[in-house]
């Protein structure tokens, strides 16, 4: 399931942070005039989602995250792929590098990542 970029936002902070309040978000934002009531609404739609959870301390709720991060990226990098490189991680790569956004360096370290997954 895809996230708006609001949620996403919202969900890269309850990864780094968790478990977290409202309050704790608008924190790390650094937005402190952002209303409280936007963050709540967002945090509700991330539940309904299924992507965070809570525990209720009274009127309090401490959110956690349902969803782990690398779980999150690796389904939105497999659909990217599947969209705009027809399913092919070669393609991915092939275009990274004509684009120069990949140097030989870097390439013989995911050379490298290759050869240590496949030795298990």
């Amino acid at each position: 399931m895809k996230l708006t970029k609001a949620e996403e936002e919202i969900m890269k902070i309850i990864w780094e942070i968790e478990p977290c309040l409202v309050s704790d978000i608008i924190e790390k934002m650094g937005k402190p005039d952002t209303p409280h009531s936007t963050i709540s609404s967002i945090v509700r739609i991330l539940e309904k989602k299924g992507f965070v959870n809570h525990k209720a301390y009274g009127r309090t709720h401490e959110y956690y995250s349902l969803v782990k991060r690398d779980q999150y990226s690796k389904n939105r990098l497999k659909k990217f792929v599947h969209d705009y490189f027809d399913g092919s991680a070669n393609q991915l790569v092939s275009f990274l590098v004509r684009e120069r956004e990949l140097n030989p360096e870097e390439l013989n370290q995911l050379l490298s990542e290759l050869d240590k997954n496949t030795e298990k």
